[in-house]
């Protein structure tokens, strides 16, 4: 129960039933040695799959208006066991796991597609718990970088664009300067200025040197009065 109740704390969620968090975190392994009564997580994996799709879409349609393919294309980014795989180690998902002794033996603690699936069936189990509105909660509180960086990625080579505006003054340079860097190493954030001739022109931000150089880029762009899309 304690580390019921720490897990409880990191995703900000008290469950009023306490047996459906449980078997959230009950792999197949655990429940097949231990003839847990609640079962394993593998049906709360189906029904959270469903949940978070949801949440996802809703969130992708309210909030960016591109095609219908471009839509698919984020949320299958979202969702796919990779993004889950990031997310549960945000939770520390790993490290309140219920395993049987032959996956806590060969590292089930990290495997990617036990964690992405505990992560599904934990926000089954909110779901169960709570109601949609809880499960969106939890969802969009700890994914929000990811979400909002998959629903506005970098649709031009801004730098390019800049590069070849700059180039009709062939005395004007451009550079790029990193100002600053936020956040823990598994999910930081770089800050860039850029300057023309020395003098800053634009500011951006981004989960790569690379990406925060374009968003910079692009700022710049905008503000000489060119529309950067």
């Amino acid at each position: 129960m304690d580390n019921i109740r720490k897990f409880e704390e990191i995703i900000g969620y008290t469950f009023k039933k306490k047996q459906l968090i449980r078997q959230a975190l009950s792999h197949s392994s655990y429940s097949n040695e231990r003839k847990h009564p609640d079962g394993s997580n593998e049906r709360l994996e189906f029904l959270g799959d469903s949940v978070l799709s949801v949440v996802v879409s809703d969130f992708l349609y309210k909030n960016l208006n591109v095609a219908e393919g471009q839509l698919t294309k984020i949320r299958a980014s979202l969702v796919c066991e990779k993004s889950l795989h990031v997310f549960a180690k945000k939770i520390h998902l790993g490290d309140f796991l219920l395993l049987g002794k032959g996956e806590e033996n060969t590292g089930g603690r990290q495997r990617p597609s036990i964690l992405a699936d505990a992560f599904e069936a934990v926000i089954a189990a909110i779901y169960l718990d709570g109601g949609m509105q809880a499960a969106a909660k939890h969802i969009l509180r700890f994914m929000p970088e990811d979400i909002i960086h998959a629903a506005h990625p970098v649709f031009s080579d801004f730098k390019t664009v800049l590069q070849e505006v700059v180039q009709k003054n062939p005395e004007e340079k451009v550079e790029y300067v990193l100002i600053g860097e936020e956040g823990p190493d598994h999910n930081k954030r770089f800050v860039v200025e850029v300057c023309l001739n020395s003098q800053v022109i634009g500011k951006g931000s981004g989960r790569s040197k690379k990406e925060a150089e374009q968003f910079a880029a692009k700022e710049a762009l905008e503000l000489m009065g060119y529309e950067a899309q």
